[in-house]
């Protein structure tokens, strides 16, 4: 960026000096207008231009600035090194100027698609909520493992259904769920049709999460509680996590979902503190979502909480580590890193690309805390094969007990 605006400076100057030189009386002879090749050696040279006639001066003006897009387009920023980048790669070029890496990119080889869509259980999971027109998260903010989730091996295939529409009445930076102020309302009719659905699948573990509904009187938390008790009717074997709101900070509202008979309390915090209003929409907050994880583990000692931390957002090291204390401290029990990714262009840029190896070492870190399970990774959300981290943390409780 440096290089294009040293190469504009003459031109501003050019302009300049056309539009303040005052007219020519009769004694003075008229400046003869420099024709453009010459005109465009001085200003190369890093020369003044003498003034100019209007129409020569846009013209030159033009031609420059042509010259400098192609300058703008062939460089990466700050780095003066030629390379050609396509439009997708632009929309996910951090803020520190890192193209998307590999480590990140979804495996979408054709090879892998074919056997995902072949799956079973993929896709016993699609027809039966295209049936019963139910929405999943997995779907609607095009997270990159869903045939991972939806046709995972028996007993831990997950599917993350969203309660309560698809339409949420926040609008967090980085989230690709449609907001409105005055969502459609919800369908009475819901609860029964998720238990039904799920009871189908022959699945041990279903994550539920839904939209906020700030135009809920309860935030839609007694809505949330039917459906885990009518599931729960039904298949009294099911383990289920419910994924939900800070519900405006109501603990009212928390005591409802959290007495519901469910087994994992989940509650994203998102980021870091100091970022929070950056990422999140503005009626979110990190004390306040601390509060809401809290008080689940108040209520029900023995349920599990669960929270999720989104890297490359800007966050600093040491307030990584200060985020994981503040959620052992709540109570939290299982914590979950992965990569943002930039859903569209008005979404928040992406600030960094983790590397690999931070992964594991925030897993360690983690651990090493006392958080019975971390999961860590690239490409990692907080629902990412949640029966299967569910199960591993009961059985890390249960080999520490044994220990003791």
């Amino acid at each position: 960026m440096a290089s294009v605006s040293r190469a504009m400076r003459p031109v501003a100057a050019l302009l300049r000096r056309g539009v303040h030189t005052p007219r020519p009386s009769s004694q003075q002879a008229k400046p003869r207008a420099m024709s453009q090749p010459a005109m465009q050696e001085v200003v190369g040279q890093g020369g003044e231009a003498p003034a100019m006639e209007a129409g020569s001066r846009l013209k030159a003006l033009r031609e420059q600035l042509k010259v400098d897009g192609q300058v703008l387009d062939s460089f990466v920023e700050g780095g003066g090194k030629e390379m050609e980048v396509s439009r997708d790669e632009e929309m996910h070029r951090s803020v520190l100027g890192q193209l998307k890496p590999d480590h990140v990119k979804a495996d979408g080889s054709f090879a892998r698609l074919r056997s995902i869509v072949k799956d079973r259980q993929f896709q016993r999971v699609k027809q039966s909520l295209q049936g019963l027109g139910l929405n999943t998260v997995c779907e609607e903010a095009k997270c990159p493992n869903v045939g991972e989730c939806w046709g995972g091996e028996s007993g831990t295939a997950t599917a993350t259904i969203m309660l309560m529409g698809d339409t949420c009445t926040r609008g967090c930076k980085f989230c690709n769920i449609k907001t409105s102020k005055a969502p459609p309302p919800i369908d009475p009719n819901e609860p029964k049709k998720v238990a039904e659905a799920v009871s189908k699948w022959d699945l041990d573990y279903v994550v539920l999460t839904s939209v906020d509904r700030d135009d809920m009187p309860d935030g839609g938390s007694s809505h949330f509680a039917e459906t885990i008790r009518t599931m729960k009717e039904l298949n009294g074997r099911i383990k289920i996590e419910a994924l939900v709101s800070d519900y405006g900070g109501d603990l009212s509202c928390v005591r409802t979902v959290a007495e519901s008979g469910l087994d994992v309390y989940a509650h994203n915090v998102e980021t870091v503190e100091r970022l929070q209003n950056r990422v999140r929409d503005v009626r979110a907050g990190y004390s306040q979502s601390l509060r809401t994880l809290a008080e689940a583990k108040r209520l029900v000692p023995g349920l599990v909480t669960k929270s999720s931390v989104m890297l490359g957002v800007g966050e600093k090291h040491d307030e990584v580590m200060q985020c994981m204390r503040d959620l052992r401290d709540a109570g939290v029990e299982i914590v979950t890193f992965g990569q943002y990714l930039r859903p569209s262009r008005r979404h928040m840029r992406v600030y960094e690309y983790i590397e690999e190896d931070a992964y594991e070492y925030w897993r360690k870190e983690g651990e090493a805390m006392g958080f019975a399970y971390v999961a860590s990774g690239p490409l990692v959300r907080s629902s990412y094969k949640a029966g299967e981290f569910y199960i591993s943390a009961i059985l890390n409780e249960r080999k520490k007990a044994a220990m003791q």
